[in-house]
């Protein structure tokens, strides 16, 4: 696997004159007016997903620079070793087979033969996984489902269920604990009754400790509730059955090792998207990230859009300086959407060294935010416009809606237009506070409905565009160490709360545990 880091390359250094020389000073309203066909030209067709690149800050040099890079790089070929099963987790020792999770049954011709024994394991859970779950759909005395999980475990299949609203059985009612913070359990335990409730424990080891802790109180709440049978009220997805088994838990659906927390939501961890919108459309969730997948390894670079998307975060991270980006999806269903792509990326690659461990002399994820855009534009779309940082925009239209009120979607889109077109025009005659200075970039992905299949491409997308940029940067994007430490010194501290010890702590944490401890 050949991979040569982006800023030792010949191609950097060619990126930074050309930048120096053209790209710093590139306006989009002169870049319209002197190429009549920029639309046609930077934009890009995927798997349910078109994306409109033109008011981004690049042109065709900068875009043929950029794919230079790419080549250079490595990306082909790590692209190759993610698909061959290797071990890309380098600091794991680990595959990286997410991808693995939605091809269809058979695999690819050459696939190696432990990638095709993996692929036939995937499918018998599935399909065990895919029947449990109408059974519970089938099961007329199941009301409430509660998914306990935490990270991966939450994020993605509550944004997935959110998202497919139209499609799920509204003869239940769907419920996400998270947090540690008992309030949240606390509030759906109040909504729900023991006789009529699954729960759903959501963690590969079925150690997590805030997963634990609301598993075992709400375990504690169905007996003193009354409920006889925790065999069929709880369900695991775990791979430690044994652990599962002395909770009390009888039924449970495993996976592996090479499923990333945050690409789990294809896996068993998926359980609550299927018992919502059914095993039909779950197919569907897999076959649309399948298209994208096969897009990705398939495209050439220079129409490959995760690949494109990925040069043009690293061109305004590392050349810009830009060190945000806000996702803007004018659909309520991808109300979550935000807070999945967070995770997705910036627990990916948020980091400061290369594969190797050595220190990186240039950033890498950018700080992803933001809200569904109809109560963004009344919240900060005003910083967009008028604020000091330039913020590239990412926002996210759907050209048919569900609903049959025409008037709401078309002004819903509307705005979507405008204000992407605001922020590239601006309002130079105005003076003052009224001023604005446009040339502020976006990009506007268009889906043609929110379904199964095209939600699925759309994350597909985003998980290869943010391994692509991994590629670029050098760096391992399936580890997760800092999130460990926090994790260690909480144990740590928990007892301290109780016993008010303080010794060794240093005087903020002890100052603040001191404030903090219950009192009388």
């Amino acid at each position: 696997m050949s991979r040569t880091r982006c800023d030792r390359t010949p191609a950097w250094a060619q990126l930074r004159e050309h930048f120096d020389t053209q790209g710093r000073q590139l306006d989009l309203r002169q870049a319209f007016a002197s190429d009549p066909q920029r639309f046609e030209r930077l934009s890009l067709q995927a798997p349910h997903v078109f994306a409109d690149l033109s008011k981004n800050l690049t042109d065709a040099g900068t875009q043929a620079a950029l794919t230079v890079l790419a080549r250079q790089c490595g990306v082909e070929e790590h692209r190759e070793a993610l698909f061959a099963g290797d071990h890309v987790n380098r600091t794991e020792d680990r595959a990286a087979m997410h991808w693995l999770l939605r091809q269809p049954a058979g695999g690819m011709p050459g696939q190696p033969e432990g990638v095709r024994t993996a692929l036939a394991e995937v499918h018998a859970v599935l399909d065990a996984m895919l029947a449990y779950a109408q059974a519970v759909r089938e099961d007329a005395a199941i009301t409430d489902v509660v998914n306990i999980g935490i990270g991966g475990s939450d994020l993605g299949p509550q944004m997935a269920v959110l998202a497919l609203d139209e499609f799920v059985d509204q003869r239940k009612r769907y419920h996400f604990v998270s947090s540690v913070d008992g309030h949240e359990l606390s509030a759906v335990l109040r909504r729900v009754r023991p006789e009529s409730t699954l729960f759903l424990v959501a963690s590969k080891s079925f150690t997590t400790l805030e997963t634990m802790t609301n598993a075992r109180s709400a375990r504690a709440w169905f007996t003193a509730h009354g409920g006889r049978d925790i065999a069929r009220h709880f369900c695991a997805l775990t791979s430690n059955v044994q652990a599962a088994a002395a909770f009390g838990i009888r039924t449970t659906f495993g996976f592996w090792d090479w499923v990333g927390g945050r690409c789990s939501m294809w896996s068993a961890i998926g359980l609550p998207i299927a018992v919502a919108i059914g095993p039909q459309r779950f197919r569907e969730l897999l076959a649309g990230a399948y298209a994208m997948d096969q897009h990705f390894r398939t495209a050439p670079l220079e129409t490959n859009l995760p690949v494109q998307l990925a040069l043009l975060d690293l061109w305004y991270r590392n050349f810009h300086g830009f060190t945000s980006r806000s996702v803007a999806p004018y659909h309520s269903g991808l109300r979550r959407m935000q807070a999945y792509l967070q995770q997705l990326e910036m627990e990916s690659n948020g980091k400061r060294v290369d594969e190797t461990g050595a220190p990186l002399p240039y950033a890498t994820s950018p700080v992803i935010w933001g809200e569904p855009a109809a109560n963004g534009q009344h919240a900060y779309f005003q910083m967009l416009h008028q604020g000091s940082d330039v913020i590239p925009v990412e926002f996210i239209a759907v050209r048919k809606v569900a609903h049959g009120l025409a008037e709401h979607h078309h002004k819903l889109l509307a705005n979507g237009l405008a204000q992407a077109q605001a922020l590239m025009l601006g309002q130079q005659d105005a003076g003052g506070h009224r001023q604005m200075l446009g040339n502020r970039p976006s990009t506007f992905l268009v889906l043609d409905e929110l379904s199964p299949a095209s939600l699925g491409a759309l994350i597909a997308l985003y998980e290869h565009r943010v391994f692509a940029a991994a590629a670029l940067w050098g760096i391992n994007s399936f580890d997760q160490w800092g999130v460990e430490l926090g994790k260690a010194l909480a144990q740590a501290i928990e007892p301290r709360l109780v016993s008010g010890d303080v010794a060794g702590l240093d005087a903020s944490t002890a100052g603040l545990l001191q404030r903090l401890r219950p009192g009388p």
